[in-house]
């Protein structure tokens, strides 16, 4: 497989609103794209509720997927999120606040488009850190048993994604839709949309659940006979004199985009429910009969791996080269010296990360009082071994580090997987959370041994001028 380029975050250069109403509350309702800093990821804001509260795309939150995907937060919620989220995923943005005075965002006409124009008029920012992605390495699959519904995703350059759907209906028939590249959800998928049948309408009416829906936002296929009554019921719901039937089995009032535009609508939700992993995927997925539950069910599976293959995640390196930075060299630029200095090697340094590395022998002087009968590496001592770490990357920024010194503002999420014995060889990688601003350092730091994560946490500190 080819290497592709890491690219940078974005978010939007301005907030952007639209309004509209929510196909199953009618409710009127006023969305508004909020840009967000780098690693916010996408969360939702109901800023008609007291304190404002929000609710992150987390395939975690999800409570419910009858009529859409509904997320569920310290009992408040969001419904239908998906096609606000498709369009997110579609113009490649990573970071948004998705504010809402309402639990549902507008339908609009029941696409991802209205999304798409209102996200392109605000336009698009490119921000300082890397983006994240979930590299797919083998083939990852859910089967939703009852339904025969099947996702799976398997190794490829890029992000692309195939629906198949097949409702056992001659109305519909079996359709299939493809996107082999992201940057043509705008043309090729954003303005698909939702769709429903006769026997799920008539429902949905007799229970009051498509208070905002009329036939502009959703295609209709009639897929058993229509009755006078139930015509009575369309006419009354929709506003409308008269409905009738088209020859390709819709009802009127609206035209076809794509003879296929019910499966590039699942492709459509397969791509807003998927952004519940919270990362960004390079691989292919296939859906078969996708539908809501499915779809957030193998989010939930993928969000998981992805957490367990981040936190195990053991970077290689080669012992044997020769060191970025030498003991010699970590002693020019930080003022700690023996018994403190915790780091003997830095092996490798960008402008947002940096890997350093300590042979922990039976000398330290820790072990003296330490457990001396059982040996163990106090945790303190290797958190502070991190951070003498991430110390060279912040020192790294300034012309004269050896006029400066870095002070623990914060220490936060510590995390002790495994004992650090005598003999072990710990490397330690610390990467920005967000870019140094006015001398404030904020990083996660991980430490591994044995090819095991041993310790991780979050750091803040601060460079000052020590002269």
């Amino acid at each position: 497989m080819s290497d592709v380029v890491v690219s940078n975050q974005r978010t939007i250069k301005k907030e952007v609103t639209l309004t509209g109403v929510g196909l199953h509350t009618g409710q009127e309702v006023k969305l508004t794209f909020k840009p967000a800093p780098e690693n916010h990821g996408y969360a939702f804001c109901r800023v008609d509720l007291e304190g404002n509260p929000i609710i992150e795309a987390d395939a975690n939150y999800v409570v419910n997927t009858q009529r859409g995907t509904n997320l569920e937060k310290n009992g408040v919620s969001i419904q239908t999120s998906e096609h606000v989220l498709a369009a997110c995923v579609g113009l490649e943005i990573d970071n948004l606040l998705i504010e809402l005075d309402a639990p549902e965002p507008p339908i609009m006409d029941g696409s991802s488009k209205y999304f798409i124009e209102a996200l392109e008029e605000a336009g698009i920012l490119e921000q300082e850190v890397p983006r994240e992605e979930y590299i797919v390495k083998d083939v990852i699959s859910y089967t939703d048993e009852e339904s025969g519904s099947e996702i799976i995703v398997m190794p490829s350059d890029e992000y692309q994604v195939t629906t198949m759907v097949d409702f056992g209906t001659k109305v519909l028939g079996t359709q299939n839709a493809s996107l082999k590249h992201l940057s043509d959800f705008k043309n090729e998928i954003a303005d698909a949309r939702t769709f429903s049948f006769l026997h799920e309408l008539e429902m949905l009416l007799e229970h009051g659940l498509i208070k905002g829906g009329d036939l502009n936002n959703a295609i209709v296929y009639v897929d058993k006979e229509l009755s006078s009554d139930t015509m009575e019921k369309l006419k009354v719901a929709f506003g409308k004199d008269s409905i009738a039937i088209k020859p390709n089995g819709i009802l009127d009032n609206l035209t076809l985009h794509y003879p296929n535009e019910a499966a590039r609508h699942k492709l459509l939700d397969v791509i807003g429910d998927l952004a519940l992993t919270g990362t960004r995927i390079r691989g292919k997925i296939i859906a078969n009969k996708p539908g809501h539950f499915v779809n957030t069910q193998f989010a939930k599976k993928l969000s998981k791996i992805i957490k367990i293959e981040k936190r195990n995640k053991v970077p290689q390196f080669d012992l044997t080269k020769e060191p970025l930075m030498n003991i010699n060299k970590i002693m020019e630029m930080l003022p700690h010296r023996s018994p403190f200095l915790l780091i003997d090697r830095i092996l490798e340094m960008s402008d947002n990360h940096v890997v350093g590395l300590k042979n922990v022998t039976m000398n330290e002087p820790f072990f003296v009082g330490h457990f001396p009968g059982a040996p163990v590496m106090p945790g303190v001592l290797q958190v502070e071994a991190m951070a003498q770490t991430g110390g060279i990357l912040a020192l790294s920024t300034v012309p004269d580090p050896e006029n400066y010194l870095t002070y623990f503002m914060k220490i936060d999420k510590v995390k002790f997987k495994q004992q650090v014995l005598p003999g072990d060889t710990l490397i330690f990688k610390l990467e920005l959370i967000t870019p140094i601003r006015r001398g404030i350092c904020h990083m996660q730091g991980f430490a591994y041994a044995n090819g095991k994560l041993v310790t991780e946490a979050e750091l803040m500190a601060q460079i000052v001028k020590s002269k």
